[in-house]
């Protein structure tokens, strides 16, 4: 006897009530337009406040017929390189921590659980120790072969054993890494007062001061790794449900988990290296994200593309305008926005398990 689909939906409630996967994907694409809306009103911001603000009509006209003898104009396009630098860099931890979460399949997984962020540190501080480096531009080249050389570490060391790089050795070797070039690092600064000052600057995490000399060398990076993450959606989609799934499936789990993590090396060693470590971003936003596209992600990386440096401009401004004419660099806003904002994820619903 055949069963009606009134017959299905009381058997089955829970399919019942589950939209369709149209309805589903014009909420998606809806909410991701308004992301677009949301950074650009973050960007607009940026170039708008500080010690001197800007009207949002000034801004506009500044950007689109500019006049090198208005005043508020000369501010407008000053700030421009700044607010650049915050969008890809934001871009590239957002795309950098949703890419991490779902190679590893740990929900609480970050540029520095690899290593990376310290790997990129021990190499600016060779870089000001030995070699006597002290701009920001000098620091781009060691910050990204630090990142490199601790992401290949860690992938060696993990992949001893027959299991090969699993989620679980990844996010040991990374810890110890970390914990070891973080000693040695310490080691140096202790002994070297003027390597201590000139290295806390970049440490905090800042897009203050950072011009098209930083940024030229790092755009090339930072493309290639998006390329590569964001092309990763379906796959990341195959890992999350563990690698015996993701063979069935037919891919190559170790050649997926390492292109996908050499995107993720290519945008934390660019974004490190342009503007130091900046906390949370990578953490925070795929979590918030997740509550708006589900576990699906060819939409977590589009949407962490857009509101990561979103939330990194919004953090800026709001670093500028707190202590002025002075501010605060915007590494410690980050942290100071997103701990609460994590804190309430974490209260509000379980922690996402990948």
């Amino acid at each position: 006897m055949s069963m009606s689909t009134a017959d299905v939906a009381a058997a089955h409630p829970a399919h019942a009530h589950r939209p369709p996967a149209s309805a589903v994907r014009g909420r998606r694409a809806a909410g991701l337009a308004a992301a677009v809306v949301v950074l650009l009103l973050a960007a607009l911001a940026s170039v708008a406040f500080g010690a001197r603000q800007v009207s949002f009509p000034t801004v506009l006209e500044a950007l689109t017929a500019f006049d090198p003898a208005n005043g508020d104009h000369a501010v407008v396009l000053s700030r421009v390189p700044r607010t650049v630098t915050g969008l890809l860099v934001g871009a590239a931890l957002g795309l950098a921590g949703a890419a991490l979460q779902g190679v590893t399949r740990n929900p609480l997984a970050d540029p520095g659980i690899l290593g990376l962020n310290a790997g990129a540190a021990f190499a600016v501080v060779t870089a000001i120790y030995v070699f006597g480096v002290t701009s920001l531009a000098g620091y781009v080249w060691f910050a990204l072969a630090g990142t490199a050389a601790a992401a290949a570490v860690v992938y060696a060391v993990a992949s001893m054993g027959r299991e090969g790089a699993t989620p679980v050795k990844l996010a040991l070797a990374g810890a110890a890494l970390s914990a070891g070039l973080t000693s040695l690092l310490s080691a140096v600064l202790v002994g070297s007062q003027q390597t201590l000052d000139t290295f806390r600057f970049w440490q905090v995490g800042s897009v203050s001061g950072r011009g098209w000399d930083i940024l030229a060398p790092v755009a090339p990076f930072l493309a290639v790794g998006a390329l590569l993450v964001l092309g990763a959606g379906r796959v990341l989609n195959g890992l999350s449900l563990g690698d015996d799934v993701a063979r069935a499936l037919g891919q190559r789990v170790g050649l997926t988990r390492g292109v996908t993590a050499a995107g993720v090396v290519l945008l934390c060693g660019a974004a490190t290296a342009a503007a130091g470590p900046i906390a949370f971003l990578g953490l925070v936003v795929p979590h918030a994200v997740r509550g708006l596209t589900g576990p699906d992600y060819r939409w977590i990386l589009p949407f962490s593309a857009l509101l990561a440096p979103a939330l990194l401009l919004v953090a800026d401004v709001v670093g500028r305008l707190v202590l002025p004419p002075g501010e605060i660099p915007v590494g410690i806003m980050t942290a100071v926005l997103g701990a609460p904002v994590f804190i309430w994820l974490i209260r509000r619903r379980k922690l996402a398990a990948l």
